[in-house]
């Protein structure tokens, strides 16, 4: 069943309004018609409904709620990526393939040795591209959450935030004793929902001063293992063990 993301302004009185870019999809693309059955998520209270498009026209898509969904794609782990800012379309795979993996939010950082920078200018259009790219992602895995895409940040930023979670993990490739599973395996046995963030930085690494810092802060410094991996990798990897580890299965 084709989901769909919606405001809760959109929803009253046993009816869903769908509006903008998501109208052409269901009538031009998917050529969605009357009577057919589509799943609509509430972005901000997270709720599903089972719905019957009633109406097409040029600009809306008007549906009548038949029933209220089961919450099952979102579990007990909130996971945030702070992503050096990578090279050409890296970020992007990273956020589709994140959204997909669990990724709860996505913070661009600008490190030492990011060698793309963005400016103000272009910042905007960046994060709303990205945004969008989190928003089909989302839709096409079944979350029942739309991952955010924030404003870049800096390495100050980061260090401010790092009390707020539970765990915060830098990945490190010159860290030679202390592996993911270990920090891992300490949270387990304290908490059932995880408040997570990963630190990851750009193609060139992190200089030793950032890291220095953000340790300072409270920031675990792990390794993957014995292989360097690409800044996209480590995204996906460190998502999917945490998932793997974490995660119960989604709230049934």
């Amino acid at each position: 069943m084709r989901k769909f993301f919606v405001e809760s302004n959109q929803v009253k009185n046993n009816k869903i309004i769908i509006l903008g870019e998501d109208v052409n999809h269901i009538k031009n693309v998917l050529r969605l018609n009357i009577g057919e059955k589509i799943k609509i998520c509430d972005k901000t209270n997270k709720v599903n409904y089972i719905s019957e498009i009633t109406e097409i026209t040029l600009k809306e898509v008007w549906c009548n709620i038949l029933e209220i969904a089961k919450n099952k794609a979102e579990g007990n782990v909130e996971l945030h990526i702070f992503q050096g800012l990578p090279k050409a379309d890296k970020m992007e795979l990273i956020i589709q393939k994140g959204t997909e993996l669990g990724v709860t939010e996505f913070i661009p950082v600008s490190l030492k040795r990011s060698i793309v920078k963005i400016s103000s200018k272009d910042e905007a259009k960046k994060i709303d591209r990205w945004n969008k790219i989190a928003e089909v992602a989302a839709k096409q895995s079944g979350r029942d959450l739309v991952p955010i895409v924030r404003s870049v940040e800096n390495i100050k930023n980061i260090c401010n935030e790092i009390k707020d979670y539970d765990i915060v993990l830098l990945a490190y490739e010159l860290e030679e004793s202390n592996y993911i599973k270990n920090e891992l395996q300490k949270l387990k046995s304290k908490n059932e929902n995880y408040k997570i963030a990963v630190i990851i930085g750009p193609e060139g690494g992190l200089e030793q001063d950032e890291v220095n810092a953000m340790q300072e802060s409270g920031a675990k410094v792990i390794s993957l293992g014995k292989r360097i991996l690409r800044t996209e990798t480590v995204a996906l990897q460190v998502s999917s063990i945490i998932m793997y580890e974490l995660e119960n299965g989604g709230n049934e």
